[in-house]
């Protein structure tokens, strides 16, 4: 697995991910930060997430070649204090691999950090990964949220 920027070419598999237009997906992708995690279709290729460094600026994040899959996303910005995680998807271990992006933001940042979580969405790891239930979230397409948070000072990033 590969954690890299979102590209408008990734929204077909991020609207068909979240049951939302491309252009809606579009607009997230220019207006917060999104990131992708990805798997290469060449064989022998290692499934090590190859993000080194979340700022690290190389050509190989900028592209999108026909053998990668999206098996995740996320999507964050940052207003006030706080790091906002609006909308994510992808199994347990990849949605925890592309917190890792938001979390050291916050964590570097001194900021909090909350991540929203469908009701209907069984996502214990967020829990498990230190986050506790703070009350609820806004509405995303009709579907009722719980808003999930983690304080500046309880960061802990490796």
């Amino acid at each position: 697995m590969r954690i890299r920027d979102a590209l408008e070419s990734d929204s077909d598999a991020i609207a068909a991910a979240t049951d939302r237009p491309r252009s809606v997906v579009i607009d997230t992708i220019h207006d917060r930060s999104v990131r992708v995690a990805v798997t290469d279709g060449e064989e022998g290729q290692s499934n090590e997430d190859s993000e080194s460094n979340e700022d690290s600026e190389s050509n190989e994040f900028d592209r999108n070649s026909d053998e990668e899959e999206v098996i995740g996303f996320i999507a964050f910005d940052a207003r006030a204090d706080t790091v906002h995680v609006s909308d994510f998807a992808g199994d347990d271990a990849v949605v925890s691999r592309l917190l890792d992006a938001p979390r050291r933001f916050a964590n570097r940042e001194g900021m909090d950090l909350e991540v929203v979580v469908r009701v209907d969405d069984d996502r214990s790891m967020v829990s498990e990964m230190g986050f506790e239930a703070v009350g609820s979230g806004p509405r995303f397409g009709g579907r009722e949220t719980v808003r999930y948070r983690i304080e500046a000072d309880e960061l802990d990033v490796k």
